[in-house]
Formats: structure tokens, C-alpha cells, sequence
């Protein structure tokens, strides 16, 4: 069944620049209406949205009216997505980490981790597997900000049977909400972030948290939701913003991501539209599926109080606005076929047979290893044939494919080392068992 995508507005208190610069307060809200009244030269604009929180609002609040129920489906096994948009300094990242220092600021993401875990905790009969990763698209380039080499860029791929995904992302299995924060501070420490004049800690790149919570009932059937808690940088203008070189090169780049994703908005809003352009840009790629697809998606437009940004904040508001209006057709991911827990019920099982039950362990013979490496050898060499036709056809460069061959062959001696391994670890435990 269809829903749609849930909008919120959030308007921050004037800071100590727009104190400076005199600024008269330009927005209104009317919380029972959710409505949103913005005052400028002209008449007022008004918007009306799921919900509006002003300046004495809390993240405790938006997070009990609004997303706790997103978090609630998300262990059920639904996808779900969180993002924040606005203008740079609005109070997008406040909104997603908030102030760990004033309890009812806490964010949207550390409240999320206690919230997953204190679920789990009280969910009888039923076992979890959580595990996270966190990913920044900077430059249009996607980075694994958890993974060993933070300078590699990772390739966005589609597969028929997992859909969009980053191949090389690393995944950290979570046991308490202190893993989750853990990793979620290692990677914001490490995403690109830098002065402007509208912000002095911008975030230079767009970032998404993901955490995959997978459950297994005592039927044996699988759930396997995700929530994608996603940071986007700050639209801005470049003159405003006082961006020049590294600055003005990060700023152009995303500007070029917010206005694919407002491309995105407007064709799915159309209706009539027949093609929907998510592979302008990487940031519309990973978030293809929280935009009129299998999830459940909220909205948090953030912005400025101060008639100094009236026309960033219409901006939003219109940005916003069309947002509202795009349907989603979220399911539960039931018994998905690349649920790990599936994997370790079963080599576990595996395993308690073996120790149960010696007289079952089968040594391979030599000669069935032999016939398994010469199978492993022609799936290499076909492979390899395959491999160079393509870039034949693609014309790449000499460089990727020697890149891509040397990389095909260490998957090769991989896994003749493990054919090594499985050998003699069976007739150890062949042995050991006889004894």
C-alpha cells in the first residue's frame, strides 16, 4: 500500500552572526495546524507540513512524534530513512547528533541506537543480528568512512536481488547502542568538514548511517529492516557563503547533488514524468529506493528564523513541500536471501551436527580436492576471458583491466589456499575425533 513521504520543519533560534547583522525574526508556526507562515517583502508564504517545530523545540520531541514510530517498523522489518535538508547552518547535523550535554537535545541517531537495543532487549523468543555501516559522498566520490583506506572510492552498483548497494562498504557488527555510537563518532570525525562564513564546522560532504537489524523468530522465519540515517550538506550560495578554491569546488559539487535530488522530487511529484533521472548523481543513487520505493521515508527540512536568509529558507520550504507529496510502497523484507543470520543458524547447526555426530565428518579425498581445483581454475580462465572481451568492447584502459585481472587473480589463489585449508583442517578433525 502506498504512503507518503512523511515532511517535518524545524526552525532553529537565531545564532550570534544573524544577532550581529541585526535580523528581524521572519517565520512563524502554528504547531496544532503544522503550519508554516514566512514573511518577506511581498505576502506571506504558507506551507503546511506533518509536523513544524520552532525555536523552543526539541529533538526529544521530534523524535517521540515522529520517528520513534519509524524506528518501531524498521525492527519489524521494514526499510526506513531519516535525511535532513536545508541550507548550510541551519541545524541539520545539530537535528541528526544534537547536544549530548543537554539530555533533551540528544539526536535523532544516538536516540535511534538506544531505542534499537532497549527493543531488543525486551523482544522475547526471537534472536538479532545488528551491524552498521557509514558511508560520506564527497565530491561525488563515495568514501567508507569506517573502512581501513578512507581515500578509496567505493563504486555504487545495482543487483537485481539487493538493489542498490557500494561494493567494498564495510559492515561492523553492533552489540550495545556504545558500538553503534562508537562508530558512528570514528566516522563523523572523519568526514570532510570545513569554515564558511555561514557556518564555521560545515559538513563538506553528504553522510549516511545505515543499520541493518536482522531477527530470526523460533519458526525460523527472517525480518530484515534497514534505516538509512542520512546528513546532506547544506545548499548555499557560493557569494553568501564566501566560498572560494577547495571551498567553492566543494560547494559547486553540492549544489549539483541537491538539485539532482530536487530533479528527482519534481519527476516523481509530476506524475507524468516517464523517466526519473536517479543516476544524476550518487546521492539520488543511494537514495533511489527511500524516494518512491520499498521504504518509509521522513523529511527534515531545517531553517533560519532570520529575514537575512528568507530566500534560503523559501527554498526549503518549497523543496520541502514537494517532498511531501511522493508516494512510497514500503513492505517487510521477509526471509531475504542475503540475510546473514541465515548464514550463521545454519553453519552453526553445521557444526553441532559434526560434534554430535563424528562418524558424519567426511575427509575429502585428493582427488576430489584435485577435480575442485581444476574446476576453480577453468570458472579463472573464463573468467579472465570474459573479463578481457569486456574491456575489448568497452575500450578501457590497459591500466583498470591489468588492475582488474591481478585483482581476479588474487580471488583465485584465495580460494585455492582455502581448498588448502579445508583439507587439512578436515582430517585434523578426522583425526582428533578418532582419539
Amino acid at each position: 500500500m502506498a504512503e507518503s513521504v512523511r515532511v517535518i520543519c524545524r526552525c532553529r533560534p537565531l545564532n550570534q552572526r544573524e544577532i550581529a547583522l541585526n535580523s528581524k525574526i521572519c517565520v512563524e508556526m502554528d504547531s496544532s495546524i503544522g503550519q508554516i507562515a514566512l514573511h518577506g517583502d511581498g505576502p506571506e508564504k504558507l506551507f503546511s507540513f506533518d509536523g513544524v517545530y520552532y525555536m523552543d523545540s526539541t529533538a526529544e520531541q521530534i523524535y517521540n512524534d515522529i520517528i520513534y514510530p519509524l524506528v518501531e517498523n524498521v525492527i519489524e522489518g521494514y526499510n526506513g530513512t531519516v535525511f535532513a535538508y536545508g541550507q548550510t547552518g541551519s541545524g541539520k547535523t545539530y537535528s541528526m547528533q544534537g547536544d549530548e550535554k543537554i539530555p533533551v537535545q540528544k539526536g535523532i541517531i544516538p536516540r535511534t541506537f538506544e531505542h534499537i537495543f532497549e527493543a531488543i532487549s525486551t523482544t522475547e523468543n526471537t534472536k538479532f543480528l545488528v551491524h552498521a555501516s557509514y558511508l560520506e559522498i564527497y565530491n561525488e566520490e563515495v568514501r567508507d568512512l569506517l573502512g581501513q583506506n578512507r581515500d578509496q572510492k567505493l563504486e555504487v552498483k545495482e543487483h537485481s536481488e539487493r538493489g542498490i548497494y557500494v561494493a567494498g562498504l564495510t559492515m561492523h557488527v553492533c552489540h550495545s547502542f556504545r558500538d553503534c555510537e562508537r562508530l558512528m563518532q570514528t566516522g563523523f570525525d572523519n568526514r570532510h568538514v570545513g569554515a564558511t562564513l555561514m557556518n564555521k564546522d560545515s559538513s563538506r560532504s553528504h553522510s549516511i548511517f545505515t543499520i541493518y537489524v536482522e531477527a530470526l523468530s523460533e519458526a525460523g522465519n527472517i525480518r530484515m529492516g534497514k534505516l538509512n540515517l542520512v546528513d546532506l550538506a547544506g545548499s548555499e550560495r557560493q557569494a553568501k557563503t564566501g566560498a572560494v578554491g577547495d571551498r567553492f569546488k566543494e560547494a559547486t559539487k553540492i549544489n549539483l547533488s541537491l538539485s539532482a535530488l530536487g530533479n528527482v522530487i519534481s519527476a516523481l511529484v509530476d506524475g507524468k514524468a516517464k523517466h526519473i533521472p536517479y543516476r544524476d548523481s550518487k546521492l539520488t543513487r543511494l537514495l533511489q529506493d527511500s524516494l518512491g520505493g520499498n521504504t518509509k521515508t521522513v523529511m527534515i527540512a531545517c531553517i533560519s528564523p532570520s529575514d537575512n536568509n528568507h530566500d534560503e529558507s523559501l527554498s526549503t520550504l518549497r523543496y520541502a513541500n514537494r517532498a511531501k507529496n511522493i508516494k512510497n510502497k514500503p513492505r517487510i523484507n521477509e526471509d531475504p536471501k542475503d540475510a546473514l543470520l541465515r548464514e550463521y543458524q545454519q553453519e552453526i547447526e553445521r557444526l553441532k551436527s559434526l560434534v554430535q555426530n563424528p562418524e558424519k565428518i567426511v575427509v575429502p579425498s585428493q582427488d576430489e580436492i584435485e577435480a575442485e581445483k581444476a574446476k576453480l581454475r577453468a570458472e579463472f580462465e573464463q573468467a579472465m576471458k570474459e573479463l578481457r572481451f569486456e574491456y575489448e568492447n568497452e575500450q578501457k584502459s590497459k591500466v583498470k583491466l591489468e588492475q582488474d585481472l591481478t585483482s581476479l587473480k588474487q580471488q583465485y589463489e584465495n580460494a585455492n589456499k582455502d581448498l588448502d585449508t579445508i583439507q587439512k583442517s578436515s582430517v585434523r578433525i578426522f583425526f582428533s575425533m578418532q582419539e
